[in-house]
């Protein structure tokens, strides 16, 4: 048995094709005195499911927000989402998500999908990507953004902007960053170790930039830098690297801080050094970066530069859906893991 056409729904209520389709598509045009009622009814009665890309035409919006992120199982992004998530309720939306892995050809693919499903609005969430290699995507990946935008959508992006036409929210990576390393300056910490994404990574490669122009500042340069995966497997292995570099520090009494440029990687870190005897805060320090939602479970509570990420994610609904918002603000904590024993 075929689905339920809109043909038989206008045949049982006894009304045309077109008045059918004005009344279960949300066309402006308003039906006759009871009408309305009538389509519904036989809809009701036949187990009609409407066309939502009808429906779209007929309100000239398809009600959609499409939300591309790298890796929804990431606190980062989950809290970012939920952000999204609450306006588009708030708003009477649907939300489409799509996750990537990071890669601006997974994020090209997924902003066409959207596009074809003629989403009003999409936010992209993540790190643009400078490295060797990808220039061929990211030409793709703006090209696409110029394809949607032209066709009357709305794209809002974290940080960096793709096209001249796009909507950015501005998010204070490098300053934040600064403002912890000054904070760990003060607290009277002088020797550093530093962890990031791949280089080209420009979350990552900005968070780095603010610390260590901070410490410049200050006459500080970093021991060490170590670059790899932007999560825990990176900070594992770095940990591993570090070891042996943190022990001679300790053994001539010195009590040496690792930043990361995420709290993932910090995480990472702790994990890899607790397996070699190593304890932060007694034989070193620790902090990481955007304050997640998971840092409630971590012992000890790790100094971190706070993002808003919830209320990020709202904020980009928020534009996407043509309204405005405020400048994103940080905050910098300092907890146990930075608190020298």
């Amino acid at each position: 048995m075929g689905a339920v056409t809109l043909s038989q729904v206008a045949q049982l209520a006894g009304v045309s094709l077109a008045t059918a389709s004005r009344v279960l598509n949300g066309s402006a045009r308003t039906p006759g005195a009871g009408v309305a009622e009538r389509v519904r009814d036989a809809a009701q009665a036949l187990g009609y499911v409407a066309n939502a890309q009808a429906q779209a035409l007929a309100r000239s919006s398809s009600g959609l927000i499409g939300l591309i992120v790298h890796d929804i199982a990431d606190p980062y992004f989950s809290s970012i989402a939920r952000g999204v998530q609450r306006v588009a309720q708030a708003e009477g939306r649907t939300l489409l998500l799509a996750g990537t892995d990071g890669g601006p050809a997974e994020e090209r693919a997924a902003l066409e999908v959207f596009a074809s499903r003629r989403a009003d609005a999409v936010v992209l969430v993540g790190s643009r990507h400078e490295r060797a290699g990808l220039e061929g995507d990211n030409e793709a990946l703006r090209q696409e953004a110029e394809r949607y935008l032209r066709n009357d959508g709305r794209l809002v992006l974290l940080g960096r902007s793709l096209t001249e036409r796009d909507s950015v929210l501005e998010i204070p990576h490098a300053a934040l960053a600064g403002d912890l390393a000054a904070a760990l300056l003060d607290d009277g910490a002088r020797s550093f170790h530093l962890l990031g994404g791949p280089e080209g990574l420009l979350t990552s490669d900005e968070r780095l930039r603010g610390f260590r122009e901070a410490l410049s500042r200050r006459g500080v340069r970093e021991r060490s830098m170590h670059r790899g995966m932007f999560g825990r497997e990176g900070g594992f292995t770095a940990g591993r690297e570090l070891a042996a570099l943190l022990r001679e520090e300790i053994s001539a009494g010195e009590w040496p801080v690792v930043f990361a440029a995420n709290d993932r990687m910090a995480m990472g870190v702790a994990a890899a050094l607790r397996e070699s005897g190593l304890h932060a805060p007694t034989d070193y320090g620790l902090a990481g970066f955007d304050d997640i939602e998971t840092l409630q479970d971590f012992q000890p509570g790790l100094s971190t530069a706070r993002l808003p990420l919830e209320e990020i994610g709202a904020a980009a609904a928020r534009v996407a859906l043509g309204g405005t918002a405020d400048p994103i603000q940080g905050q910098v904590i300092l907890r146990e893991s930075t608190r020298r024993v």
